[in-house]
């Protein structure tokens, strides 16, 4: 499976496509806010010649979800999530508000609800849903046991953990998702947060302040 990190909006959000050798292809957290960020998305797909199957959200904060009306007109896509953070989506101009800045696109539906244990695939590719809500309630993880690496969204970043401050979030409860279904996984496996840079499981595990 190839990778391609994109930082896009003023916060700024990392935005994953993932292929393989069939050029199927699936976008993580489209976070694209403006113009130049859209169409930056938009070449690279079309230049590597990728059939995007899915448009999947961690989590439905405003920051994540910019780029689902561009990917709905582009590509037809709607995105994937968890159906417990749905509430966010009607929530977005109010958010962008309280952040200081306009966010008014109507919104767009869900295409499917993504629930814990759900098997999404592309090309010869499948990545597995895992549920880890603390940070928001409905936060999913999506992971590759054959390459070995997994998309966090906001759950977990390199020495740090998501905020647990906003609706719906709950502190001891992503802690203890984290250890109870994250840590468990190879220590080797590639940690993709949605912000910043990429770790390890193990890393995490042995320096990440919050499980010391």
């Amino acid at each position: 499976m190839k990778i391609k990190k994109f930082e896009f909006n003023m916060f700024p959000v990392n935005c994953y496509v993932l292929w393989d050798e069939t050029l199927e292809a699936v976008v993580i957290d489209a976070g694209c806010f403006y113009e130049e960020e859209k169409q930056m998305l938009k070449n690279y797909i079309i230049s590597k010649g990728l059939e995007v199957k899915h448009l999947l959200n961690t989590h439905l904060h405003l920051d994540h979800i910019f780029g689902n009306r561009f990917m709905w007109q582009e590509f037809g896509l709607k995105a994937e999530a968890g159906q417990q953070d749905e509430f966010w989506i009607a929530q977005a101009p109010a958010q962008s508000r309280m952040f200081g800045f306009k966010f008014d696109e109507e919104p767009v539906e869900l295409g499917k609800y993504l629930c814990d244990g759900d098997v999404i695939s592309f090309g010869n590719t499948q990545l597995e849903v895992i549920h880890v809500p603390g940070h928001s309630p409905g936060s999913m993880v999506f992971y590759s046991k054959e390459d070995n690496c997994l998309f966090t969204g906001d759950v977990l970043f390199q020495g740090s953990i998501g905020r647990a401050d906003l609706a719906g979030g709950n502190f001891d409860e992503l802690r203890e998702h984290i250890c109870s279904r994250l840590f468990i996984l190879p220590p080797e496996t590639t940690v993709y947060p949605g912000h910043g840079d990429s770790t390890t499981i193990g890393i995490e595990k042995v320096e990440n302040p919050f499980f010391r």
